[in-house]
């Protein structure tokens, strides 16, 4: 029976390709669908939003920390695909006692690759997933040689927003106020755009104080679009306390979805550079 090792070095047990998958992770069900498995994925959660046919369509089973444990015994999966930081360690815990549960746990564009692989090789999809993990490398390559050309050609010189990278904080929550911190996905993405995160030294997502990113030479904010809303009163209210700091309105999917959407995310990333 071949095994399969998850992000967490737990190991799991399939005697065949799974015909009945759920998703617990949004980023993970659209890499699903990306890698063809319309039929095979029964259940997703109420955050899964991508593609929209899906969302429309497939049975839900609550939401990534409060997934219906019942409605999954309904389902009868044979794989169950979950991550360490979305979803509830005691849910998947229980869950892991009756199904197999294969758990991510992806901070840097290369574990969000290897999950991507991961994946294809446990669905019968090895090479779709290679493709797709091939293609992504690749265009984050393109990314990261534009960017350090960029700032190669427009140095030596006084320090500028082109050639040299600017102090940013990315904020994800508001009452409390709250940023990424240097071990996120989300860090490692604003490193590939050639941004310095104000809050490196700093874990997971802590709370602050607006009034801290004056005493921090902060040169940018971006403020994302999920899981916090954040509009055009959130830039007033920043710009209030930081008024020559460039304030911007950010697509949260680009900088934290690790699956197939991290395709979009180059070319993304570099027009928001620009």
């Amino acid at each position: 029976m071949p095994q399969f090792t998850d992000q967490l070095g737990r190991t799991i047990s399939l005697d065949q390709f799974p015909r009945r998958i759920l998703s617990l992770v949004p980023s993970q069900t659209e890499l699903l669908y990306s890698l063809g498995l319309d039929d095979e994925v029964k259940g997703i959660t109420k955050f899964c939003v991508h593609p929209e046919g899906w969302f429309r369509n497939k049975t839900r089973i609550g939401g990534t920390k409060n997934v219906r444990i019942a409605k999954v015994h309904e389902l009868q999966p044979d794989l169950i695909i979950a991550n360490k930081e979305e979803n509830n360690k005691e849910q998947i815990d229980e869950l892991s006692r009756h199904y197999p549960v294969w758990v991510s746990d992806v901070g840097t564009l290369p574990e969000a690759l290897d999950m991507i692989r991961a994946i294809g090789q446990m669905t019968g999809r090895e090479k779709e997933a290679g493709s797709l993990a091939g293609e992504i490398g690749s265009r984050f390559a393109e990314l990261e040689a534009a960017t350090h050309s960029a700032a190669t050609l427009s140095s030596p010189g006084p320090r500028t927003a082109q050639n040299h990278s600017p102090r940013t904080a990315y904020f994800i929550w508001r009452k409390p106020w709250m940023v990424a911190g240097g071990d996120t996905f989300i860090h490692d993405m604003l490193q590939r755009c050639g941004l310095a995160n104000l809050f490196a030294d700093q874990y997971r997502y802590p709370s602050i104080e607006l009034e801290t990113l004056t005493t921090q030479s902060c040169e940018l904010v971006l403020l994302s679009s999920e899981p916090y809303p954040f509009g055009e009163k959130h830039i007033a209210e920043i710009g209030a306390i930081l008024p020559d700091v460039p304030v911007r309105l950010v697509d949260g999917e680009m900088f934290s979805w690790y699956g197939s959407r991290l395709l979009q995310a180059p070319a993304y990333f570099g027009k928001l550079l620009r």
